[in-house]
């Protein structure tokens, strides 16, 4: 895989993705740091401004300590358990302003970046959704401020910071967490094939089996379905910030194959964490 040694957090990190961590932590700050009121409520969530701030500025301050190699145990790797993790730790921590919430947003990925320069690209790190390689941590990090700064930015009407760069840079570790974040419901008696495709470029297989979810980093044999997405919307998606159908009816997701109507499904397959 190719890396950037030169580059801060690249020494172990895919190309691009230490800059793709340090510009987005900066992005968020520059827009927390619009906020007039952080007690403003955040979109589809029960979270005010300054309460998402606050779990991003924590969410960072874990990820570093992981990299460090400092244990940190944190729910029980299921999407409730982090749920009950995530209300915990913002019980104990009150800050909500803005400005300081934003320094310590960039701060911590810049120690991220720092203690990941120090790892090597083999070593198994524990994160709240199992154990990781550096590589797949950054990506896990990169994913997360891009979901909660996409509710900031629509919560304070500012301009959001995905793009396409940004979500290819997310794949690893969407890949890595699809089978732990399986709802296990939806996944019922369902035997299915898919290949999930981005727009120029970046494609993945998904395969359900058995109620398990398997998936890999190459495109399926014979899909039942494959999907092709535009990649803000994958990761709108992915991360649940958006309804398949919207996407479909706005054109920026479409499937086909031998079961074309498994497209709209896939994605409520799972459960953002």
């Amino acid at each position: 895989m190719e890396t950037e040694p030169t580059a801060q957090g690249q020494g172990v990190l895919p190309a691009g993705l230490g800059e793709a961590i340090r510009t987005t932590a900066e992005d968020i700050a520059a827009v927390l740091r619009t906020a007039a009121d952080t007690g403003l409520p955040v979109p589809r969530s029960e979270w005010t401004v300054g309460e998402a701030a606050a779990h991003l500025a924590q969410a960072n301050e874990l990820m570093a300590d992981i990299a460090a190699g400092r244990a940190r145990p944190y729910g029980d790797g299921t999407p409730p358990g982090l749920a009950a993790a995530n209300a915990r730790a913002l019980d104990a921590f009150p800050e909500r302003g803005a400005a300081p919430l934003a320094e310590m947003i960039t701060d911590q990925a810049a120690a991220f970046l720092r203690a990941i320069d120090e790892r090597a690209p083999d070593d198994v790190l524990d994160t709240p959704l199992g154990p990781m390689d550096p590589a797949v941590l950054g990506s896990y990090l990169l994913t997360h401020m891009l979901g909660h700064g996409y509710d900031l930015a629509q919560a304070l009407r500012r301009p959001h910071m995905i793009d396409r760069a940004r979500v290819e840079l997310t794949l690893p570790f969407m890949i890595t967490a699809m089978p732990r974040v399986v709802d296990p419901a939806a996944v019922k008696g369902l035997s299915a094939r898919f290949t999930v495709r981005l727009w120029g470029g970046a494609r993945f297989g998904v395969t359900v089996a058995d109620d398990v979810v398997h998936t890999t980093a190459r495109p399926v044999e014979r899909p039942d379905c494959t999907i092709l997405t535009e990649p803000v919307a994958f990761l709108l998606l992915g991360l649940g910030r958006c309804d398949p159908w919207r996407a479909i009816a706005g054109g920026r997701a479409l499937s086909w194959g031998r079961k074309p109507w498994l497209g709209p499904r896939f994605p409520l397959l799972f459960t953002a964490p």
